[in-house]
């Protein structure tokens, strides 16, 4: 994507995090984390953790899921998928995503556990000098096929 208007997404908003916690979720959440990584890793926000030598957005990526796979499979989660992306079949022609996720925890209050652990939140640096854009959509399962969300009208 060449469109440099285009506005990105890197941070979690406040108020979505309160929207979902107001929605209540029971059991089983899945993260869905579209990513789209930088060229070469730009660790101005935290020089003291850059590499000697520059590095790539999908080296620096990695060394986030790294250092952040053994706090989730602790915390009772797991990576479920890592692959990586490519052209919509539905979707907008000019957005493309290098890596998808899907990062699965048993319950929205370990999720935010583990999101606030202070290796995580170092761990951060890498992603942030990773990532350019992103996409986190969190996931509830549903319980049967008539389930309605609390949202829906």
């Amino acid at each position: 994507m060449a469109d440099s208007t285009r506005k990105t997404y890197l941070d979690v908003r406040p108020d979505a995090v309160r929207e979902l916690f107001a929605r209540v979720p029971r059991g089983l959440v899945v993260m869905l984390n579209l990513i789209r990584l930088r060229g070469v890793a730009d660790y101005a926000a935290t020089p003291d953790l850059a590499p000697t030598e520059l590095v790539s957005g999908a080296a620096a990526f990695d060394r986030y899921i790294a250092e952040t796979l053994p706090v989730l499979r602790a915390s009772g989660g797991d990576l479920t998928f890592l692959g990586s992306g490519a052209g919509f079949l539905i979707g907008p022609t000019d957005e493309r995503w290098d890596i998808v996720m899907l990062v699965r925890q048993k319950n929205l209050q370990t999720f935010l556990a583990f999101a606030t652990n202070e290796t995580i939140v170092a761990a951060l640096a890498h992603r942030t000098a990773a990532v350019a854009d992103s996409r986190l959509l969190p996931l509830v399962e549903r319980t049967s096929i008539d389930e309605r969300d609390a949202t829906s009208t």
